[in-house]
């Protein structure tokens, strides 16, 4: 048997109500001067509040806003000012890239890393994986990290106000776990990856049970189940299975799609999600079996329940044309994509077929920005 070095979880994890104000002795023993990261504008009064309680404390932060998404830019301002301050850990508090950010410079500097999800949009607060996009947003690459975070805080008092288009992003990541590692796992002889798998099929399950209740009221049993499944649990099944069990093709497409213009810009669920149903029609073309297209249709209603994106008209793109979708599929399909891992090959010309052929749909929803 091969040796396979796993990063599964963080060290420690507090989550539920008022986990924020739960976890103060915890950061008081992770980190005396840390640089708490976030981006939004939006949550900005959070942070703050943060710098407050941890004060009181005795922790001296400093506080740095990013400029753009996950980007080397960034990184590098966030390492130097570190730097120059002496901080002795990172706390980053946001969504996904805020949270893949603070991870990296945190794995950079050798110093403590502590997450604090702001939304259940991504699983980015409990894995040991950062993805790098461009200033504008393009992905890069993604960076595999020496460890998973020191402490994940997953307050439900917070991420309950979070917007509820974030909820419904994060279920379309967490729900792609069990399409993409079912098609390139499902036949592994590694117990973990069994393992993986099975969970990725059970989460799914409870997103479908519970999705629907969870998006239109976040005071539900539903909504715990869903959120944490999407931060969590989602992130257990990526620690567990590796990276085998994290992408087929609809994570490669999302890769491809952010190299695109948009009107308004979808966040990274959004995406998968749209990417997901590309897989399902591309298996579908490939196979004799009908289940690809039963899942296909499930989804579609699913999706339509949470105002998701399921045509090519609902993810706001600028440029529709079949060259602007080129470049997207051109970079979806480049020798080292993981969108290879698909049991059948695939090509640019192949990609783009089955991405325009989710051009439009009768139900098809517009990305609603207005923080519903």
């Amino acid at each position: 048997m091969f040796i396979n070095n796993h990063s599964i979880s963080p060290s420690n994890v507090v989550r539920g109500e008022g986990a924020w104000a739960d976890s103060l002795d915890l950061i008081t023993k992770l980190c005396k001067r840390p640089l708490i990261i976030g981006r939004s504008s939006s949550t900005k009064k959070i942070r703050t509040s943060f710098k407050k309680d941890l004060l009181l404390k005795g922790i001296q932060s400093i506080s740095l806003d990013l400029d753009h998404d996950c980007c080397e830019l960034d990184i590098k301002n966030a390492y130097l000012i570190s730097k120059h301050n002496n901080c002795d850990g990172i706390i980053a508090a946001g969504g996904g890239k805020v949270l893949d950010a603070g991870k990296l410079i945190a794995d950079l500097l050798g110093i403590n890393c502590i997450t604090v999800p702001l939304s259940a949009s991504t699983c980015a607060g409990w894995t040991a994986l950062s993805n790098i996009y461009t200033p504008d947003g393009k992905f890069v690459k993604d960076v595999t990290l020496k460890s998973c975070p020191n402490l994940l805080i997953f307050d439900h008092t917070i991420v309950r106000n979070a917007p509820p288009r974030t909820l419904a992003s994060g279920m379309a990541d967490a729900v792609a776990k069990w399409y993409e590692s079912s098609l390139t796992s499902s036949s592994s002889q590694d117990g973990f990856v069994q393992q993986a798998v099975q969970m990725a099929r059970v989460l799914r399950d409870q997103l479908f049970l519970n999705g629907q209740k969870a998006f239109l009221d976040p005071l539900s049993n539903s909504w715990e189940t869903v959120a944490e499944g999407c931060a969590l649990t989602a992130g257990i099944i990526g620690g567990l299975g590796g990276a085998r069990c994290r992408t087929a093709a609809a994570h490669p497409i999302h890769n491809g799609l952010t190299q695109l213009a948009y009107t308004n810009k979808p966040l990274h669920g959004e995406l998968v999600g749209f990417g997901l149903l590309v897989q399902l029609h591309l298996e579908e073309k490939n196979s004799t079996s009908q289940l690809p297209k039963q899942a296909k249709s499930q989804l579609l209603e699913f999706f339509s329940q949470l105002n998701l994106p399921i045509s090519i008209e609902s993810i706001c793109l600028r440029n529709t044309t079949s060259n602007e979708l080129y470049k997207a599929c051109k970079f979806a399909c480049n020798d080292d994509s993981d969108i290879h891992k698909l049991p059948f090959p695939i090509n640019e010309k192949d990609l783009l077929e089955a991405i325009q052929s989710l051009q439009s749909f009768p139900t098809s929803s517009r990305i609603k920005i207005n923080n519903t």
